[in-house]
């Protein structure tokens, strides 16, 4: 592997992730010595009352366990698959047969270091404690109440959906190859789930929300039938959307390496203000909205920059009327609409955010350049008098200026100097 400007020799834990990586879905090869009574029977049942209710099919129902791990590609002629054993596995199964098939979830009032408040281990087949996970992160999953003007807001600290897909996602794309067990840390206003295992291979933290490349393909379509996911892949524009629906931080995939994926899900909610502009929104046009619409969305209202892949949103959203643009070029800003900042009675936020029109730019541009007739203006005076525009801007309000007769320059580049036309000194 290369090393700077050096070859060096990989180490044994980056050859053996790499020979995983390139195998076929572990969890579709073969436990040799599983059987039938390996797997918990309610969990099975769970898991055929899912399919029926997610496919409408009630021929389901008549089918015995062995035809139905059959029909979902978990049992082969060969036998059992790990996929069979992690999600139907019995507690003495997983501990024969793959004891790092578990998940831990604790609970921590604090930051300080020692032992957790709570801690439950679960290594069983995940359709006997699926509900369990959820229900023990329900106990502490406490409400922050908002009440501004007519608007009242009682927001759940920890959002279901998006709690329930992280683990999801968590179950379907570790590492099951590697030793150490799934890890759900809950503090009071944060959340973090590590599994073991990196990314899979073609999926980084750019490309996260768009690609899908699951690790353990037998058990994201084991998911996809019941009706737990939409489809195997990724499922972290569901986790997106909420959080960003609830005005709170976007997941956070800090402390993710070689080894470990780590999510970080904050349960903050930052700003009531966005939360009235969803409300004006309304719940039907929100439901219109495409992951990039949120992501574009959030990204406009808390100031940050709309990168160019993101163009043919920033058009869409403008022809709805939730957006405005307030510059051309490459210095181009957008702001929502001012009737959203009407609605939530911030008319100065708008105005300050848009900035001066552009009439009043252009009367500052020629207040300027009459005050300094004499030596003449250069373009870095106008950008101290405009620091939200880029020189590209000033050259389109400078040249409108020139078209109507107020101002001429003289000279080229660093040079140049603006003067007033007479017509423009007669009006002053």
């Amino acid at each position: 592997m290369r090393a700077g400007e050096s070859l060096v020799p990989m180490s044994q834990d980056m050859l053996k992730r790499i020979f995983n990586e390139s195998s076929p879905d572990f969890t579709a090869d073969i436990c040799p010595d599983a059987r039938l009574t390996d797997l918990d029977n309610e969990a099975i049942e769970d898991f055929r009352n899912r399919w029926i209710q997610k496919s409408k099919n009630e021929n389901i129902r008549s089918l015995t366990a062995i035809q139905l791990l059959t029909d979902a590609e978990l049992l082969t002629s060969k036998g059992f698959t790990y996929a069979a054993l992690i999600l139907f596995g019995t507690h003495e199964a997983l501990g024969r047969f793959l004891g790092q098939a578990e998940v831990i979830i604790e609970y921590r009032s604090s930051e300080a270091s020692g032992a957790a408040q709570t801690r439950n281990e679960f290594r069983h087949g995940f359709f006997a404690y699926y509900e369990d996970l959820w229900k023990i992160i329900n106990l502490r999953n406490d409400h922050q109440h908002y009440q501004d003007g007519l608007f009242t807001w009682d927001i759940p600290t920890f959002n279901e959906s998006a709690v329930r897909e992280a683990i999801l996602n968590a179950i379907s794309h570790r590492d099951y190859r590697m030793a150490g067990s799934i890890f759900i840390r809950q503090y009071p206003r944060r959340l973090e789930i590590v599994s073991p295992g990196g990314l899979p291979t073609g999926i980084t933290l750019d490309n996260i929300l768009w690609l899908q490349q699951p690790r353990n393909r037998r058990i994201a379509e084991s998911f996809a039938r019941c009706g737990l996911v939409e489809r195997s892949g990724q499922g972290m524009n569901r986790i997106y959307e909420a959080c960003i629906k609830e005005s709170k931080p976007k997941p956070d995939f800090t402390n993710t390496d070689d080894n470990h994926v780590w999510l970080t899900l904050q349960g903050q909610v930052q700003n009531t203000k966005f939360l009235q502009f969803l409300e004006k929104l309304g719940q039907e046009q929100l439901e219109s909205f495409s992951t990039r619409d949120f992501l574009v969305i959030d990204k406009i209202f808390n100031g940050e920059v709309v990168s160019d892949s993101e163009k043919r949103t920033l058009s869409r959203l403008k022809e709805l009327g939730i957006i405005e643009q307030i510059s051309r070029g490459r210095g181009t800003r957008y702001v929502l609409a001012k009737k959203f900042y009407t609605f939530i009675n911030k008319k100065g936020i708008y105005t300050r955010k848009k900035g001066l029109d552009r009439k009043t730019n252009k009367e500052l541009l020629l207040s300027h350049i009459r005050a300094n007739a004499n030596d003449g203006s250069r373009m870095v005076e106008f950008l101290e008098i405009l620091p939200g525009h880029s020189r590209s801007q000033i050259q389109v309000l400078l040249r409108e200026l020139a078209k109507e007769d107020k101002i001429y320059v003289s000279g080229s580049t660093l040079a140049a100097r603006w003067y007033p036309t007479k017509s423009a000194e007669n009006a002053n």
